[in-house]
């Protein structure tokens, strides 16, 4: 058998191991449960803002106020700090926010660069947990679940951070808690940029 069909057919057995794997944990199911959690939250959010601006109060003067009072830094500092203590604040309120600017798509990258760098700061935060025996025991309890399903499937649950409505710095710091490799961490969390540009276009729909 030639070495290239070896190899292939090496890749092609790792792949159904890893399905299998997946199949038998639950994890499309969970995958498939969230992807389908998450299309309400996209819609809810949009039309909040739609039914809030038209009959509550329009959005649009209220951002104008908004980037008037607070400096872009101001801003900016907010978020980042948000965002590393385990999305404190909705972001969707800042991406409306960067839709007022003078350059939106500048302030939405910064945004998204922040939430990036504020799930890999979480990641340490995670680490140093578990150097502080009452915290570690604390976020054992509240987080059970999460760090059940990172010690399951690792960088496949920081892509489900990243992607969906749920807390980005959640899932990194269930992830620094069992050492799950930094390096992954990286890498899929780079798919929090994509969760940005998506609701970025939704929101922008919405806000003029």
């Amino acid at each position: 058998m030639p070495k290239r069909e070896k190899i292939q057919k090496s890749k092609t057995k790792k792949a159904k191991l890893i399905h299998k794997y997946y199949e038998r944990t639950g994890f499309y199911s969970f995958v498939g449960k969230n992807l389908k959690s998450a299309i309400l939250p996209i819609i809810g959010v949009i039309l909040v803002i739609f039914l809030f601006n038209k009959y509550v109060y329009n959005i649009n003067d209220g951002l104008r106020h908004f980037t008037e009072v607070f400096s872009r830094i101001t801003i900016l500092s907010v978020f980042f700090i948000s965002e590393t203590l385990l999305g404190l604040i909705p972001p969707e309120i800042f991406i409306a926010w960067t839709k007022k600017t003078e350059t939106p798509i500048i302030n939405l990258a910064l945004l998204a660069t922040l939430s990036y760098s504020g799930g890999l700061i979480s990641y340490f935060l995670g680490r140093m947990t578990l150097k502080v025996e009452a915290i570690k025991e604390y976020l054992e309890v509240k987080m059970a679940k999460n760090l059940k399903n990172t010690k399951k499937w690792g960088g496949i649950l920081i892509l489900v951070g990243a992607l969906l409505p749920l807390p980005f710095s959640i899932a990194c710091v269930a992830a620094g808690m069992i050492k799950y490799p930094f390096k992954n961490v990286i890498f899929f969390g780079l798919f929090r940029f994509a969760r940005f540009a998506i609701y970025a276009w939704a929101i922008f729909k919405v806000v003029h």
